[in-house]
Order: structure tokens, then sequence, then C-alpha cells
């Protein structure tokens, strides 16, 4: 199997490039519309074609929404939907003309509980998923399957000491990259449609969609402490 990496951090792609066989380092800047094109020109060059597409990239964001960079905000969206979106689409006529392929959108546990001061990002996450979901049954009658993957929270630099910090505090439950990466390729490998990682964070999940007022109530507390950590002195 090939695997085409995309990342902006050229000198840290390189490094990971030289450690996965059959892979191939890709530097991209997805925080356009040039560059997702551009992405998937120089990874179907790379490798020729392409079966699967994973969409991965994400930026974090954790504070009081009236503290929110407003160009913080548009480089989130930017990057965790919009650029999803554009690679998919750009991909998409490829994957239909061979007759199989799959699209994978990873997204978050907050992309079905909105976490307050993660904010910006659970709308993102939450557009990913609706976006996922409308894509997956326009292409129901098509060979090219689409699958959203919800992760808790992953122990990748993504998380920022204050964040790593609150979660010691709420005692949240923190996967290993390895774990995650195995999941997700289970999942594509099966060809789930929705796959929700973690126990009992995947039960709050689903559970938001129908009783969101009883989730309110049970992460009061939890707010209150995120809350110190978000905004040091309030």
């Amino acid at each position: 199997a090939q695997v085409a990496l995309v990342d902006a951090n050229a000198d840290a792609l390189e490094d990971l490039a030289s450690r996965l066989k059959g892979s191939h380092a890709i530097p991209g800047n997805l925080s356009s519309q040039a560059g997702c094109s551009e992405a998937i020109k120089n990874s179907i060059d790379a490798m020729g074609g392409v079966d699967v597409l994973i969409n991965l990239a994400g930026l974090m964001s954790f504070c009081t929404y009236e503290d929110e960079s407003l160009d913080r905000v548009q480089l989130l969206m930017q990057v965790n939907l919009i650029a999803p979106m554009l690679l998919s689409r750009v991909v998409l006529p490829e994957l239909l003309a061979q007759g199989k392929g799959q699209i994978v959108n990873v997204g978050s546990m907050f992309g079905s509980i909105g976490f307050p001061y993660f904010t910006a990002y659970s709308a993102s996450k939450f557009g990913l998923r609706g976006f996922s979901q409308a894509l997956r049954r326009e292409l129901a009658d098509a060979p090219v399957e689409v699958t959203y993957v919800s992760p808790r929270a992953v122990k990748t630099p993504i998380n920022t000491g204050p964040i790593v910090e609150m979660n010691k505090v709420t005692k949240a439950n923190v996967d290993e990259p390895e774990l995650i990466a195995g999941k997700i390729f289970e999942a594509i490998e099966a060809g789930k449609k929705e796959a929700y990682f973690g126990f009992p964070e995947a039960i709050f999940a689903r559970l938001n969609g129908v009783l969101p007022g009883l989730i309110d109530n049970a992460t009061k507390a939890q707010n209150r402490i995120a809350r110190t950590f978000a905004k040091p002195g309030s």
C-alpha cells in the first residue's frame, strides 16, 4: 500500500515519511482552495491514483469565545471543515470514475457534544459530521463510501498545556494516538458509516442528540473547572 502524507511542516513530514514504508511526503498548506487542489494533484501524481482519502488535519482553540481571535476562527474553520470539503470535492470525480473509493473524515466527540471554551472547534467538528452524513446519503447508490470517525481526547500536540492540565484535573480519558490509528484503520476496513471511540463518551455523544438538557446538567461542574484553565483569573 502507498500513503501520501500531507502537512505544512515539511521537516516533520519528511521525518515521518522516512519511517513509514511506502509513504510519500507531500508538503502542502490546506488553508486555501489552491493548496487543497495542489495537495490532491501532487498526491495522485506521487502514487498514480487514490483509493482512500483520510481528512485528519486539524487545529484546536481553547479559550472563552469573547477572547477568541477572529483570524483564528476563520483559520480553524478553513482547516477543520472547509479543507476536508474541498479535498473531498477534488478527489470525488477520481473515485467515481474508477468505480471505487472511500472518504474518511476524522471528527471528534466535540462534533456531537458542544463543549464550552472549545466553541469554534466544536462548531467546525459539528459541521464536519453534518457534511459526512449528507455526502454519505448522496452517494448511497454510488461505489464510494463515506466514513465519519469520532475519537475522544487523543495525546497529540494539538492539545496545548492548559488542555493537558485540565484533562488531568477532570480525569478525562485520553487515548494514545497509536490506539486511535488502529481503530480508524479498522473502521476503514469494515466500511463503517460512523464509528465513535471511547466509553462513556460515545454514549454521551448519542445521548446529547436526544436529551441535550441532561448533558447540560451533567457537565456543569466540569464546565466551571474548564473556565479556570480557559480564562485564568476569571
